[in-house]
Order: structure tokens, then C-alpha cells, then sequence
């Protein structure tokens, strides 16, 4: 009967396999039959268990106890400061007498197998505000405008739709809330985006979300003087991203990858209308069923219902 000996266990199922043996009383022979592992190896694991309990049932390392023919202390550490100095794996050999596949293998093991790790990045700083409205993310995204099924939901090549145009999905996101408010807009511009501020700003309130500032990126129509101007008008405080860190506004970022992934290219649509039709009902999902791994799985209206209970 062929045994499979090389037949990878759990720790659940080594319990199960002593279980078995020392409590059903089944031979090891049949035991190891319904393991798939030989008998060698049920001995091995009753002997582990006698002597350590279930702590012995866990998974180890397999590296050796005793390795002669390792790199001493020293010739680690003399790769290590050559590694610093950004020297590559055959300059680092060419200095040292060791072959260059020494080198590589000692690189990996410091954990500096590239140039790159001698500088990690630093470290991200995760920030929320501790109350709904006082930042609120404001971003856009275009989409392609829908006029039929193209190539890439059909498969033919002779569907492709050119020259349909663009729409553009405006989001707004309550930091702390996570409470979401989106528009399918025909362009970006700045009475547009203006347009589409005031109405969050309603949406926001009609759900006791006071908005305090708002953050955009450096895009025109959030420069313009009607976008300012309202702001101003409202007394909230328009910040801007730093150029170039699109992770500034990384919160906005995420929820429109959320939005690209559950709503706009979730299924394929016949027109751009189908498309927009989708959005109030997934919307709704989002804020009031979805749970949110950043609210310890809690919705974005349950945070604002435990805010509302704080201030009454």
C-alpha cells in the first residue's frame, strides 16, 4: 500500500492523530492509513506529545542546531559594513575571499538582499480626526461614458466604442465617519465641483455631520475663486494636499478603489444610465451595512449614531 511520508500535518491534526491513538485506541497502523502519513511518523508525534504535552504538537524550525560550515560572526559583520558602504554582492566578494553565492545568501539572511533596504521608507503615519466633519475628502474620477457593451464585456473586437466620452464620479468622504456622498458629474470644472460641494454639505448635515474643512488636491476647479468663495462664505477651512503625495488624501484614494472595484466595474452595464442607477443603492450598502475594518467593523451611521448619543 503506498503511504504518502511526506504528507504535510497541522497541529489540529496532530491532535487529532495522538487523540486517536491514546484515547480511541486505534492501532498506529490504521492510524497512520487515515493520515496519509507513515507510521514512523504517528511515533514520532505520540512520542513529542508524551514528553511535552500539545505544546509539543506545534510546528518547528527544521534549521540545524549545529552548523559548521557557517559564516563566523566576524565575516557577517564584514559584509554588513561593505553592504552599507552600497556595494553590490561581487564587489563585496571581490574584496572578501568568499564566492559571490557566499555573499548573496549572507545578504539575504542580514535581510539587505537589495540596494533599496539600506533605506526603507519611512514608516506611515495614520491619522483620523476624532469628530465627523472636521475634515471631509474631496476627490473626482473618470470614468468612461457608456454608450453600449464594447469589446472588453462582449470579447468581439469589432464592438470597440470610440470617442464616447467621459464622466466623472465627484467623492466626498467624512474622515472620521467614513460616511460617503458621491455624484456622477459630466465634467470636473469649477462651478461643477462647487455644485457638488454644496450638496455634500447638505447631505452631511441632513446626517449631523457639521463640516469644518475640507481637504482637495491641488486640481483647478478646487483652486478656483466660486470654490473658495463658498468656502469662505461657510467657514470652512480648504487645505490641499502637498504636490505629488497622492497619499495625503489616501483615505478619498482607497474609497474611490472601493468604489471602481464594487460599483463602477462590478458588472457589466448597457449604458452609462444603467451604470448610474446602481450608485444610490450601493451607496446606501456602504454607509449603512457595510462594516468597516478602520471602524472595528462597524458602519459609517453606527459611528455617527455613537457621536450623536455623545453629544445628547
Amino acid at each position: 500500500m503506498n503511504i504518502h511520508k511526506n504528507a504535510r500535518t497541522t497541529p489540529r491534526s496532530r491532535a487529532m492523530l495522538v487523540q486517536r491513538v491514546m484515547q480511541e485506541h486505534w492501532p498506529v497502523s490504521a492510524v497512520a492509513l487515515a493520515f496519509g502519513v507513515s507510521e514512523r511518523t504517528v511515533y514520532k508525534w505520540l512520542a513529542r506529545y508524551r514528553a511535552e504535552g500539545v505544546a509539543g504538537l506545534s510546528d518547528r524550525s527544521s534549521r540545524a542546531h549545529h552548523r559548521p560550515h557557517a559564516l563566523p560572526a566576524v565575516w557577517m559583520g564584514l559584509i554588513r559594513v561593505l553592504r552599507h558602504g552600497r556595494l553590490v554582492a561581487e564587489e563585496i566578494a571581490a574584496r572578501l575571499p568568499l564566492p559571490r553565492s557566499t555573499v548573496s545568501a549572507a545578504l539575504c539572511r542580514l535581510g539587505l538582499p537589495r540596494l533599496s533596504y539600506l533605506n526603507p521608507p519611512p514608516p506611515v503615519h495614520r491619522y483620523e480626526w476624532s469628530r465627523p466633519g472636521q475634515l471631509v475628502h474631496l476627490d473626482t474620477k473618470k470614468l468612461g461614458r457608456i454608450v453600449r457593451p464594447s469589446h472588453r464585456v462582449t470579447g468581439n473586437r469589432r464592438d470597440a466604442v470610440d470617442g464616447a466620452g467621459w464622466e466623472y464620479a465627484h467623492v466626498a468622504i467624512d474622515d472620521c465617519s467614513r460616511f460617503k456622498y458621491v455624484e456622477i458629474l459630466p465634467d470636473e470644472r469649477r462651478y461643477t465641483a462647487t455644485g457638488f460641494l454644496l450638496r455634500a454639505l447638505r447631505e452631511f448635515r441632513r446626517h449631523g455631520i457639521r463640516v469644518e474643512r475640507v481637504l482637495t488636491d491641488s486640481a483647478g476647479a478646487y483652486r478656483s475663486r466660486p470654490f473658495r468663495k463658498v468656502c469662505r462664505w461657510l467657514g470652512i477651512a480648504a487645505k490641499r494636499t502637498r504636490p505629488y503625495r497622492p497619499q495625503t488624501n489616501g483615505k478619498a484614494e482607497r474609497v474611490i478603489q472601493t468604489l471602481l472595484r464594487k460599483w463602477a466595474y462590478a458588472r457589466p452595464y448597457a449604458n452609462s444610465a444603467e451604470r448610474a442607477a446602481a450608485l444610490p443603492p450601493w451607496l446606501h450598502f456602504y454607509n449603512e451595512k457595510r462594516p468597516h475594518a478602520s471602524l472595528n467593523r462597524q458602519t459609517p451611521l453606527h459611528r455617527l449614531a455613537q457621536f450623536a448619543e455623545q453629544r445628547s
